[in-house]
């Protein structure tokens, strides 16, 4: 009997292929991406945490730059993973950032992902049992996310912004200085991170649904995805709005200010751009509007003590 028709949005122009094995390795380890990580995690430890220490002591620790390697580590094994497993998805949604298969063979991508997170895991534990606990744990989901979760409505999308979130925690992990200032910042991000998946979902509705995947515009449409995705961002927009009224009273205006124009009014037309989104090429804009509101919620870190 033969399958029905996937449901898609209408497609846009297909994009180039890659170039080679220089130009693709970056776009495998997803190289932008692990330095916004970078930049979070000394944003938060040196502007959040150790505001009164000089960049030197706070940044060029060996602690703090054995928690770096090991973070970017895992996270790099977690997108070759993901690549792994989604190379006929990818063949479809994205065939010009397909690496694993022509580039990069499958059995070197899972012999790579395996070296990466046991290292990342190995300088985790050494650091204290708790990192390594933590690493362990983000480690495993990140290959449960790549092997089953994402194909599994809101699973996958919660399971990735679990780990953004105590991305932006493990610092304070490190440190146990009990700063609630990070705390803020790692619900933001969850809920970001969140809007952000399911946008993602749908965008790739096309390749996921001739593979089995049960994500959520899959299971309840578009129309419903978009209202879950604006109830997480509705709630993103009230804590947004809650800092910023926060900053302002305190005359704090330099953070105040930040939030106001770069991050609430992002998310007001963030808001706009989802209600009026009905085409493959919109949820990519979506993606992109969603990556530069975090980039300047992390660097409203700069302003946190100004």
């Amino acid at each position: 009997m033969p399958s029905p028709p996937s449901p898609q949005l209408p497609a846009d122009s297909p994009a180039a292929k890659p170039g080679g094995l220089a130009g693709a390795l970056p776009t495998l380890v997803r190289w932008p991406n692990l330095l916004i990580m970078l930049l979070c995690l000394a944003l938060v430890r040196s502007c959040l945490l150790l505001p009164g220490q000089p960049l030197r002591v706070a940044l060029l620790a060996p602690g703090f730059a054995l928690l770096v390697l090991s973070s970017l580590l895992v996270a790099a094994a977690g997108y070759i993973i993901n690549d792994y497993y989604d190379v006929k998805i990818d063949a479809i949604n994205r065939p010009d950032r397909l690496v694993v298969g022509p580039v990069v063979r499958r059995r070197v991508a899972m012999l790579a992902h395996l070296l990466l997170s046991g290292l990342g895991v190995l300088l985790a534990a050494w650091l204290s049992p708790l990192l390594g606990l933590v690493t362990l744990g983000a480690a495993l989901l990140l290959w449960g996310y790549s092997a089953r979760f994402k194909r599994l409505a809101l699973v996958g999308n919660l399971s990735i912004a679990a780990l953004t979130a105590a991305l932006v925690l493990l610092p304070e992990l490190q440190l146990n200085t009990g700063h609630a200032a990070v705390w803020p910042y790692a619900l933001a991000a969850f809920l970001l991170t969140v809007v952000r998946e399911i946008v993602k979902d749908v965008e790739d509705m096309h390749g996921d649904a001739q593979h089995g995947c049960r994500t959520l515009p899959l299971v309840w449409g578009v129309a419903r995805s978009k209202w879950v995705a604006g109830l997480f961002l509705a709630s993103l927009a009230l804590l947004a709005a809650a800092a910023t009224a926060q900053q302002l009273a305190g005359q704090r205006w330099a953070l105040g200010l930040w939030l106001l124009l770069f991050v609430l009014l992002p998310i007001a037309q963030l808001s706009r751009l989802l209600i009026r989104a009905d085409r493959r090429k919109h949820f990519r804009h979506l993606s992109a509007w969603c990556k530069g509101i975090m980039l300047a919620g992390v660097l409203s870190m700069l302003l946190a003590n100004y």
